[in-house]
């Protein structure tokens, strides 16, 4: 649908704080929300999908540290929305 601006909708993130020693708490969290238009780009051929839960599992507990040698994946950012490379 070109120039459909799509339906407005809450988007919710749970973005962590800080680097995580030891098993995460609820305190290492922070949700944020703001408003955003479901669309998808001009010439994009896909589906757009809404989660309902979010679970995080125990891969990521490695990426919420702060990492002392380098490795295959970076640490998530502080602060900041995780974006696939």
């Amino acid at each position: 649908m070109a120039g459909d601006d799509g339906e407005a909708v809450r988007n919710k993130q749970v973005i962590f704080r800080d680097y995580v020693s030891g098993f995460p708490k609820e305190t290492d969290m922070e949700v944020r929300e703001s408003a955003m238009k479901l669309r998808l780009p001009e010439g994009f051929n896909g589906i757009l999908v809404k989660n309902l839960y979010l679970s995080c599992d125990p891969y990521m507990r490695n990426r919420m540290k702060k990492l002392d040698v380098p490795s295959y994946r970076d640490s998530f950012q502080p602060g900041s929305v995780s974006k696939p490379k």
